[in-house]
């Protein structure tokens, strides 16, 4: 079981990832529009855009699932439910949440998890 201060270290890490990627967000939005915004002069120009565009898209989908992720552990904090796995209800491992702080399984069952989606 983690301490108060684990939780209140892995709810500071998590509260500042949240912050890092809502400015991430909000800065790659606002280069999509200007992007949609210029005159592309040829087939060069706009391959490259949209190609860029598309990364971009990516990464904001990336980034908007993690944010998800984020929300979820900060609320299973509230509710006393951070770091306990969601498929056994056994705790994860500290050095697991060290590497993922916003992870729902433990190794065994993110595992099983992974084989069911795929």
């Amino acid at each position: 079981m983690l301490t108060q201060k684990e939780l209140e270290m892995f709810q500071n890490e998590l509260l500042d990832r949240r912050v890092q990627i809502e400015k991430n967000l909000a800065g790659t939005t606002l280069e999509l529009n200007e992007m949609r915004g210029l005159e592309l002069n040829d087939d060069g120009d706009y391959a490259a855009a949209s190609a860029e565009t598309m990364v971009d898209s990516a990464i904001l989908e990336q980034q908007r699932k993690e944010l998800a992720e984020i929300d979820l552990a900060l609320d299973k904090i509230k509710n006393g439910t951070y770091g306990i796995c969601e498929m056994c209800e056994e705790p994860i491992g500290r050095a697991r949440l060290e590497v993922k702080n916003f992870a729902r399984f433990c190794i065994t069952c993110r595992e099983i998890n992974e084989k069911e989606q795929n």
